[in-house]
């Protein structure tokens, strides 16, 4: 049985009628989308990958489930999932609203107040297809050198991509985290928040989508989402207005960002090693 035959058949058994037709969604650099129809008038929203990652959609679904318990910004609902797909309910696309980056700033500190005991998440997570190891600590510095940058250099280093001296130099930046990053409570992030992952619904209003969730330092979610541009300068005032960050925390972003740009560097090649060196450049 192929995906195609696999979605069709949990759908009729699941009262959902017979899946009539499917279109391609755009925008997914990892997984294959589609815009899918039922005979009975529902619409869905699937995504699949012929070989993922063990338990990449499962780990998913439970991360967007978790997302939407914390009332901030809105999510897809989980239909279903299975080891080649992911089925969310459709969201229907509209322009944003006026007040769209200021609803989704205070929606972002909101969901930043639900906080945990310990910094991690209990399970693994991905963030694209890279494993995102969230072991618990009760010591920001420590998880976010340890199941962070230490974990992406490792993987960079062990392919090449990374030199001797490179790996020594982000070693002795986790060891500067302290100095550098203030203390900060294990706020529920979203992971991978970048504008490629935010879009509207049938109200203007905020998505998330594709998270890569743990418990983390809220200031690493903002970082992210300056790291490829797109959010708009309302949603960082509301933000700020509705849970004040520290002082100079935008002077700290390049240091958060290092971990997304050595996930790049792992999925997608010597492109973003240049903007790795300058950060460890500059502080080490």
């Amino acid at each position: 049985m192929n995906f195609t035959q696999e979605v069709s058949a949990w759908l009729s058994e699941n009262g959902y009628g017979e899946l009539e037709s499917s279109q391609s969604v755009g925008g997914g650099c990892i997984n294959q989308t589609l815009e899918i129809h039922t005979s009975h008038k529902e619409r869905f929203f699937l995504k699949y990958h012929g070989s993922p990652p063990v338990g990449m959609f499962s780990v998913e679904a439970r991360s967007l489930d978790i997302l939407r318990e914390a009332k901030g910004v809105r999510v897809p609902v989980v239909i279903a999932n299975a080891e080649h797909y992911l089925l969310l309910e459709w969201v229907e696309p509209h322009e944003r609203a006026p007040d769209y980056w200021t609803r989704f700033g205070e929606g972002l500190a909101k969901q930043h107040q639900s906080v945990a005991p310990e910094f991690g998440f209990g399970f693994a997570t991905y963030c694209g297809t890279t494993l995102q190891p969230n072991d618990n600590y009760t010591d920001g510095y420590v998880f976010f050198a340890q199941q962070r940058l230490l974990f992406q250099g490792q993987l960079a280093y062990d392919s090449g991509k990374l030199d001797s001296g490179s790996m020594w130099r982000l070693e002795a930046l986790c060891r500067k985290l302290p100095e550098l990053v203030p203390q900060q409570p294990p706020s529920l992030l979203h992971g991978d928040l970048w504008s490629g992952n935010a879009h509207q619904d049938e109200n203007g209003a905020p998505v998330l989508i594709d998270p890569a969730c743990y418990y983390g330092w809220r200031e690493a979610e903002l970082g992210m989402t300056m790291l490829f541009g797109g959010f708009g300068d309302e949603f960082y005032a509301a933000y700020d207005a509705a849970y004040p960050l520290e002082e100079g925390w935008r002077d700290r972003v390049d240091i958060y960002n290092l971990y997304h740009l050595l996930n790049h560097l792992n999925l997608f090649g010597g492109g973003y090693s240049g903007q790795v060196q300058r950060i460890l450049g500059a502080y080490t």
